[in-house]
């Protein structure tokens, strides 16, 4: 449907319906906590599909077209939430409640699995959260990269710990090695060397920086409830919804988590379902068994923490669609397509799961955390993509 679609349809009836439905239903079964990271991710969903805020097609652009607009939007992201949120790391609480961040080994296995995870994300042209946003747009091609990724996550909590046996490094915080003033100084000096290099790639080949007019003749009032966003408002958006998310949970804002547990539960309820005589056992692997995850196999998802948040995404991407007036079901694909989506999906879920998150819990979260091991990440999924990039036109997709 076209922008001028009018702002009652049936398609905000619907995400409004799944909204109050869910949300009421988790408020009654679960807790009011459940129903408030519904709504949270609703946000995020929002945000996300209102401002187009990816990382696989932003990388790509920078790496085909030299085109940096993407990768600028994301470092002003970060430089905002590192504002927000290393303060109150540092102080290690707030508003009365705990907070921690992510802070992993320094390792092969992150290394590895974001280049994993960087070639998975340009074959399936989706991340963790992209591919969340795009089938609350109705873009079903989606779908095999998130059945996919919870494969490829199932696959990877079996062989967990042998990845822990790499040699590694232990985790390095800029935030506790530096202190909070100095910490911050680097931090957002890097983001700003990062961004400056990026313009001066793009003006070497383009002459002049990409413009980002997204709904520029809009009123202010439609571009905010109809969108589209121009990319600063949604990068400004993510960084205080994930402090909002730091406070609430406890860490910063996570996307991957899930994907291993629905493809564990999945994997043990065909098992049972089939009886196909595997004979299962998760509970004694060893990702299963860390702090935090020993019971997840146990709980329903409507307890877990992101996978409330995720569906949230879908919704709030589904809600987000129907205001915009372009919500339309988007399935008519290449069978080329449909397989890349689903091979892409299986190298995310098994990227993301030994590298300690997507771009998402391992770049954003790892970063704002203050932790190396984000940077490095960023290194492995950069190089990742390259390599995804060349590898596209195998499936008749376009390297640009």
């Amino acid at each position: 449907m076209s922008q001028t679609a009018p702002l009652i349809s049936r398609p905000l009836f619907i995400s409004l319906g799944l909204f109050a439905l869910l949300a009421g239903l988790l408020y009654r079964d679960i807790s009011a906590h459940a129903a408030l990271l519904l709504m949270l991710g609703g946000a995020l969903g929002l945000a996300l599909y209102q401002a187009s805020f990816g990382f696989t097609a932003a990388w790509r652009n920078l790496i085909t077209e030299r085109r940096g607009r993407g990768l600028r939007a994301q470092m002003l992201m970060l430089a905002v939430a590192v504002c927000l949120i290393f303060p109150i790391l540092d102080a290690g609480s707030a508003f009365g409640n705990d907070v921690n961040g992510f802070n992993r080994p320094l390792g092969f296995s992150v290394l590895f699995g974001a280049a994993l995870f960087g070639i998975g994300m340009q074959i399936a042209g989706g991340c963790g959260s992209g591919n969340l946003f795009q089938v609350g747009g109705g873009q079903l091609r989606a779908i095999p990269s998130i059945i996919g990724f919870m494969a490829g996550g199932f696959w990877a909590t079996a062989d967990y710990e042998w990845w822990t046996t790499l040699p590694q490094l232990a985790p390095v915080s800029s935030l506790q090695n530096l202190g909070l003033i100095t910490a911050l100084a680097v931090n957002l000096a890097a983001f700003g060397l990062i961004a400056l290099g990026t313009v001066w790639l793009e003006k070497r080949r383009h002459g002049e920086l990409q413009a980002d007019d997204a709904g520029k003749n809009l009123p202010l009032s439609k571009r905010l409830l109809r969108g589209p966003w121009p990319l600063i408002w949604g990068a400004v958006a993510l960084a205080v919804l994930n402090y909002i998310v730091v406070i609430v949970t406890g860490r910063p804002w996570s996307v991957a988590l899930s994907y291993p547990l629905w493809g564990t539960k999945l994997a043990l309820w065909l098992d049972t379902s089939l009886q196909l005589g595997y004979e299962l056992e998760p509970d004694f692997w060893t990702y299963w068994l860390q702090p935090g995850r020993d019971d997840a196999l146990l709980e329903s998802i409507w307890e877990d923490t992101v996978s409330v948040m995720n569906i949230g995404i879908i919704l709030g991407a589904l809600l987000a669609a129907s205001l915009a007036g372009r919500f339309s079901w988007q399935w008519r694909i290449p069978p080329l397509h449909w397989l890349a989506s689903a091979l892409g999906g299986l190298m995310l879920g098994y990227g993301a799961t030994i590298s300690f998150g997507c771009n998402i819990g391992a770049f954003f979260g790892g970063i704002v955390s203050g932790s190396m091991h984000g940077w490095l990440w960023l290194v492995g999924a950069i190089i990742g993509s390259y390599l995804g990039i060349w590898i596209r036109p195998v499936f008749k997709l376009s390297r640009a």
